[in-house]
């Protein structure tokens, strides 16, 4: 039975059919070509002029063709992926080789956050500057 799944690309949420099998999620091939472009073909997961060939088409289709396995797709696009199955939701992370790319700029992502008193501040606002960060959670 299909039913409506949020998959977090960044922050643009997508919604997308997708069966469940114990721990797997198939979400829906024509869906997932919808909303992120990528579509299987005989040469492998395309997307525009760009294809990653699929050595295991069995595990990324499954035995009966019920839709594409979303650890799979996440796997062969090299971003790392956190499903809450309880909340009907997963989260594509950022490829590796992009965030490589950021570490290795030294620059942190900008950011805005309120002060103790609701002030409103932007990481870029200090660029050239020396700040201080602290980052508390409470896990």
């Amino acid at each position: 039975m299909q039913t409506s799944f949020t998959l977090l690309d960044g922050t643009e949420p997508h919604s997308l059919p997708a069966t469940f099998d114990g721990d797997r999620v198939r979400v829906d091939a024509d869906a997932f070509h919808r909303h992120f472009g990528w579509h299987l073909e005989p040469e492998g997961l395309c997307r525009e002029d760009k294809c990653i060939p699929v050595r295991n088409r069995g595990a990324l289709v499954g035995q009966d063709g019920d839709g594409l396995d979303l650890s799979t797709l996440a796997g062969l696009l090299g971003r790392p992926l956190a499903l809450d199955f309880d909340e009907l939701a997963a989260a594509l992370g950022t490829a590796h080789t992009s965030r490589a790319a950021e570490m290795a700029s030294l620059e942190a992502p900008d950011f805005t956050l309120p002060d103790l008193h609701g002030r409103m501040h932007s990481l870029s606002d200090h660029r050239g500057k020396k700040v201080l960060l602290i980052a508390y959670a409470s896990w």
